[in-house]
């Protein structure tokens, strides 16, 4: 087949099929503009596979078939979109409280107030971000020690700063 006679016959499928595709799209989404560009879509993927399908006649279905599966996954997209965006405006929403300074200077408080090692372990695993094995390497101790440590800081903590 020539490349003159394929471009004649896909233009006639897109004639005769294109605004199937485009209503049948514009029903699902409602909008013009996205159902343009959808059936559009489809439209490529299609004629990309018309070798491949059983005769020209079966264009048409495989043109619907892939117009809602192009509209289903816009959808999909969508719900995925509007979840992000609510999960992230609920937390910057939870970010933009302001913080306690009370409670913090009280922490910072209890902590200074802890035996030095004590203190040492809660400042090197969670300020500074260590492993419990960097912490203990610091510390001179084994990781087991280190744990020891933060776990009797941190009941310290809860105790004094909970009452």
């Amino acid at each position: 087949m020539t490349a003159e006679r394929g471009r004649r016959r896909l233009e006639d499928l897109y004639a005769a099929h294109g605004p199937e595709a485009v209503r049948l799209a514009f029903l699902l989404t409602g909008d013009r503009d996205l159902a343009e560009d959808l059936a559009q879509d489809a439209f490529v993927r299609v004629a990309r596979r018309f070798g491949d399908l059983r005769g020209p006649e079966a264009f048409g279905p495989y043109l619907r078939k892939t117009v809602v599966n192009l509209c289903k996954g816009h959808w999909r997209r969508r719900k995925v979109e509007r979840s992000y965006l609510a999960r992230a405006t609920a937390s910057s929403a939870a970010s933009t409280e302001l913080p306690d300074i009370g409670l913090r200077d009280a922490l910072w408080g209890q902590v200074q107030a802890l035996p030095h090692r004590q203190r040492a372990a809660i400042v090197l695993r969670f300020y500074e971000d260590l492993s419990e094995q960097q912490t203990a390497d610091l510390l001179d101790c084994s990781p087991g020690a280190a744990r020891a440590l933060v776990a009797r800081a941190m009941e310290t903590l809860r105790a004094n700063v909970g009452a």
